[in-house]
C-alpha cells in the first residue's frame, strides 16, 4: 500500500510541477478536464495517498543487520 501511495504522490507532484511551471494540468488534459469524474477521482486518490503517507514521516526504519 505504501508503494501505491508513493506512486500516486509522485504523479501528483509531477502534475503540480507542470501546473506551476507551464500552467498545464496533465491529469485534466488526459482525463477530460478538471471537472470530469475521472480527473476528480485521480485528484481524490492523490489526496488520500497524501493522508496515508503522513505516518511515514514518523516511522522508524528498522535496519536488519546480518550477524
Amino acid at each position: 500500500m505504501d508503494k501505491l501511495a508513493l506512486t500516486l504522490l509522485i504523479i501528483g507532484g509531477l502534475n503540480w510541477g507542470l501546473v506551476g511551471i507551464f500552467g498545464f494540468d496533465l491529469v485534466a488534459w488526459a482525463l477530460g478536464g478538471q471537472g470530469s469524474i475521472f480527473a476528480r477521482i485521480v485528484y481524490i486518490l492523490v489526496a488520500l495517498a497524501a493522508v496515508w503517507a503522513i505516518p511515514m514521516l514518523f516511522r522508524r526504519r528498522i535496519i536488519a543487520e546480518e550477524v
